[in-house]
Parts: structure tokens; sequence; C-alpha cells
């Protein structure tokens, strides 16, 4: 993984206009704002606003809610299918582009600042708070679901839908999911650290709005941000918390229900909330340490007891299907399937663009925040490309595994009728390798510790947002965030569980894709400028060094003028003087 990402570029010292820019004096003060504990009054309370209406009405309301969310799911997301489609698509162009383009040198900080964290701690974090839970939860579910129902419009043999499935699958966590996080992520880097700015959303767009993200336009980006950040974290808590009864219920150490998922989001919302007191460089550290390990751990294990060389062989082909398949599948939006195919797009492709886009501000803020000191290059190259292989390498050991258990194996995984239920599936594949029910019960635990990091990462982003872009908000603030994302994740599963996640998480991103398209303008524009403003001011300095060595040119030559006509001179004398002489 180290060896992955590209070495530091390294560019000429040169005075620009751009380098190691100090905060500008007219931006707000972080943590200077007039709610509570230090807050943008407007952001704060107009997040809380949205988060509480929502919460009451589904936990007040819970059919009425769950009517309103199958309307929206059968209604308003199959409608914009083809613009998150098109969208992310333009992402992971874009992203690409910032990667291996001109402008891949320039540091997200001052000239000379080396990273903050090192790289096997800074991929760490990143990965345990960007996909987590969401890799658990369908690293055994989303291929065996793929297989056992197809996209429709797909066909084939067995062993062909199995590869197709794991094609669907690896474009929805490859290089598209991970553009996202590029997109937002590099744009608050390079505003935070290159510019100086608060750590805050709408100081990214500074450069399309300029003054105006000072006032109402810029708290609304910001509300929008928490907004969407605590929507897509609850999406995660309430899969993680699925995933975790579901594993107690299959090992025998309680029966799920809707109580017990209550009382555990209770209970591991609290943890998360220990976690966030205690800061970033101790807590979320090492549990994002931990979580890593420990699904590396369970990775090996799964390949070891599994069909090793069948997985391998397996992971090296669907990367070569992917990449021969990956423009027409990231541009597929079933428009000739009709409703089949809008609900198949809404269920999942659609689902997914919607879920990346509203964790975007949350793991955007994040991977900012821990990202001083890296290139450009370094920060595309790390955040797109290495957590694509590492997502990649996980379906292929546990997606795989299933598939291979189902077509060559004693099967079991899917139902009678088809049906492949996400939250049993890994536990459904791990009892049936040896030593199932310890891997059951790790795997319970390695769940229970990504939902621990993604609440107590989310709370901390949020806080961040709240205070004006605070680095480090107050301990208060911290807490009220992390409590209010475990009771909306509580009121999304009364709501209607699984479903209302999906619906909320696509919704929320709708707003906050418009900010993203501001943040793709913004970004080409500060690093168009800050590269037009290095190039002039090196082509200044190898003028003046060109017009320096011109001018001592001019006067070597003028002293060799001036020394041989006065030699001229001298030897004109002497030759008269001679000549009188005579």
């Amino acid at each position: 993984m180290v060896g992955a990402l590209p070495p530091t570029a390294e560019r000429t010292p040169v005075a620009t206009p751009t380098t190691e820019t100090p905060t500008d004096e007219r931006a707000p003060r972080p943590g200077a704002g007039r709610g509570p504990w230090g807050t943008s009054r407007a952001v704060f309370w107009g997040s809380v606003a949205v988060v509480a209406a929502v919460s009451g009405f589904t936990i007040l309301f819970p059919d009425t809610a769950n009517d309103v969310i199958g309307s929206v799911q059968s209604n308003v997301v199959s409608g914009f299918g083809w613009y998150y489609v098109a969208l992310v698509a333009g992402f992971v162009a874009f992203a690409i582009w910032l990667g291996v383009g001109r402008w891949g040198d320039i540091t997200l900080g001052k000239d000379d600042d080396e990273p903050e964290y090192p790289l096997g701690s800074w991929f760490a974090m990143l990965f345990a708070t960007g996909m987590g839970i969401g890799l658990v939860f369908w690293g055994v579910a989303e291929p065996l679901s793929h297989y056992a129902n197809p996209k429709p419009g797909v066909t084939g043999t067995p062993e062909q839908l199995a590869q197709q499935a794991m094609s669907q699958t690896y474009l929805h966590w490859g290089l598209s999911a991970w553009a996202i996080y590029v997109v937002v992520g590099l744009s608050i880097a390079y505003t935070v650290h290159r510019k100086g700015r608060p750590v805050s959303i709408r100081w990214s767009l500074e450069p399309l709005l300029g003054d105006r993200v000072r006032g109402r336009i810029g708290d609304a980006v910001d509300v929008t941000a928490v907004v969407g950040t605590v929507f897509g974290v609850a999406t995660s808590l309430g899969l993680g918390v699925l995933q975790i009864t579901a594993g107690l219920d299959h090992t025998g150490i309680a029966t799920s229900s809707t109580t017990l998922q209550v009382v555990l989001i209770l209970v591991i919302t609290a943890i998360a909330t220990l976690s966030v007191v205690s800061g970033l460089d101790k807590g979320l550290k090492w549990l994002s340490n931990i979580n890593v390990s420990m699904a590396g751990v369970l990775l090996v294990l799964v390949l070891v007891l599994g069909p090793t060389l069948f997985l391998l062989r397996e992971f090296v082909q669907s990367i070569g299907t992917y990449l021969s398949q990956v423009i027409p599948l990231m541009f597929n939006v079933s428009a000739y399937a009709g409703a089949e195919g809008e609900a198949w797009q809404a269920s999942w492709t659609t689902f997914y663009w919607g879920w990346w886009i509203s964790w975007s501000p949350f793991v955007g803020v994040f991977i900012a925040r821990i990202s001083r000191g890296r290139t450009v290059r370094q920060f595309v190259g790390g955040v797109l490309l290495v957590p694509t292989i590492v997502c990649f390498l996980w379906f292929s050991v546990l997606g795989g595994s299933a598939l291979h258990r189902e077509l060559f194996g004693q099967g079991g995984l899917v139902g009678p009728d088809g049906e492949v239920v996400p939250e049993n599936a890994l536990f459904d594949l791990l009892a049936g390798l040896p030593g199932g029910a310890v891997l059951s019960i790790g795997a319970i635990i390695l769940v229970a510790l990504f939902f621990i990091t993604s609440a107590d990462s989310g709370a901390l982003v949020v806080s961040m947002l709240a205070a004006g872009g605070d680095p480090h908000p107050r301990t208060p603030l911290r807490v009220v965030w992390a409590g209010l994302g475990g009771v909306l994740a509580i009121a999304l599963l009364l709501a209607g569980g699984l479903t209302a996640l999906q619906t909320a998480a696509i919704l929320i991103a709708l707003p906050f894709s418009v900010v993203m398209i501001g943040m793709v303008i913004s970004t080409s524009r500060a690093l168009h400028a800050e590269h037009t403003a290095f190039l002039r001011a090196e082509r200044r300095q190898l003028r003046a060094q060109i017009d320096e060595q011109v001018s001592r040119q001019l006067s070597r030559q003028v002293d060799r003028h001036v020394d041989r006509r006065f030699e001229e001179r001298l030897t004109r004398w002497r030759r008269s003087r001679e000549r009188g002489g005579k």
C-alpha cells in the first residue's frame, strides 16, 4: 500500500502570491460565532432544526413517514438517477485530470510543509471513516445479490452472471465512489491548508462566489453540508446496527429485534461520544488503526480458509473485466429496461451515488483535516487508487467466496426465491468456514468498531462546520452532534429500516451535489490561478537572471572596448613621441 503512492513532487521555490498565504483578515475567526459553544448561530440552529424536524416526524408518525418515504422512493429518486450517473462520471474524469495534470505538484500547505500523519495512519483513518461499515455490510451481500437477481437486461450462464456481479460491485465501490471524495476533500484541503481559510465548506467556493460566501449563501452551504453529513453517518449507523443484531442472532447471543437495534445504537453512540471527546490523535487514530488491522485479519483468514487459488485468480480477472467495461458501466442508467430497470437503478447505483455524495462533506472535511503537507498528486493517488484496489480485494475475497460456494460448493446463501438478506449474508458465509463462530464474533466486533469511528469522526466534522471552521471545536458541541446522529439513525430505522436509510441518503445528496459542481469550478479556478502566478513569477525570475547576465556581458564588452581604445591611444602617443625624439 505504501509503495502505491507517487513520491512527493518537487518544484523550484519561487516567491508567488499564493505560497504561504496567511489567513484572510476579513475571514471570521474560527469559533467566533454567536451561538452556543462558539458556533455559528445560523449554521448550528439551521442544521439542528432540520435534523430535529426529520427525527421528530419519523419517531412520532412512523406510518406516515414510511408512506412518504415510499412515495419519494418511487417518484423522486427514479427521476434523478440519470443526473447522479452523469455527475459521478464527470467527477471521475475531473479527479484523474487533477492527478495526472500540471497542478499535481502543488502542496496542500506551505511549500516546505511535511505530512502531518505517517502514510500508514493517514490511510487507516481515511479508510476507516470512508467506507468501513459499508464494506463489511455489503462485502458478501452485494455480489451475491447481483448474482441471484441480476440487473435487468443482464443474462448468461451462472458463471457469466457471477463475473458480471463482481464488475457491477466494483463499479459501486471503485473509482467512482472515491472520486466523489477527491472532489470535496481536495477542494477543502487546498482552501484550508494552502489559503489559510477556516475548516468550512463555504470557503472552498470563494473563487466562484467571492465575498458572498461570508453571508447567507455561505450559511446555506454549510447547513447543507452539516445535514448531509448527519444523514450520511446515520445511514451507515443504521446499516451497522442491522448487521450487528443479525450477527448476535446468528451466533445465538441475542434475538434480533427493533428494541435491540435501538439499544445498540444508544450504547455504541455513547462509546463514540467518549472517543470523540478524547480527540483526533488518541481515540480516533487508535480505533482506525485497530479497525484496519482487524479487517485485514478477517480478509486473510477468509482467503486462507476458503478457496484461496480461485480467489486470487478471480481478483486478477475481475480487475481486467472491470477495466474493460468501466465506461459502459459508469454511464448505464437502464434506459431500455422500463420500470423494472428504474427500480433496480434506484435501489443500487442511484443509492450508492447518493450515499457517497451525502457522505462527502464528512469524509471530505476529515481527509482534508489530516492531509496537510501532501501534494495534489499524492492526495489524488492516495484517495483514489489505493482504497479502490483494497475495495476490489475485499469484494473478491468475501464476495468471491460466496459466489464460489454457490457455483461449485454446497450453496445455501441464496433463498429459494432468489432472496439475499444483506445483514445475514456475511455470517452465513463465515458459518461455513472452519472456526466460523469465532470469525462471526470477530466480524461483530469489527462492525461495532467501524460504527464507533464513523460516529466519532462524523461528530468531529459536523462540530467543525457548525463552529465556523474551528479545527478544534469544543467538547460539548461534539457530544451534541454525536447524540443527534444516533437519534436520527433510530428515527430512520423506525420509519422503514433499510429503505428509509437509502432514500434519506439519496435525497440529502441532491442539494449538496450542486455545491460539489461549484467546488469543481472553484478548485479549477484556484489551481489555475496559482499555477499561472507561479509561471509568471518563474518567468520574471528567469528574465531578471537573463537581464543580469546580459548586463554583465555588456559591461565586460564595454570594459574591453574601453581598454582597447585606451591601449590604441597610448600606442599612438608613444609612437608620436618616438618620432618627435628622432
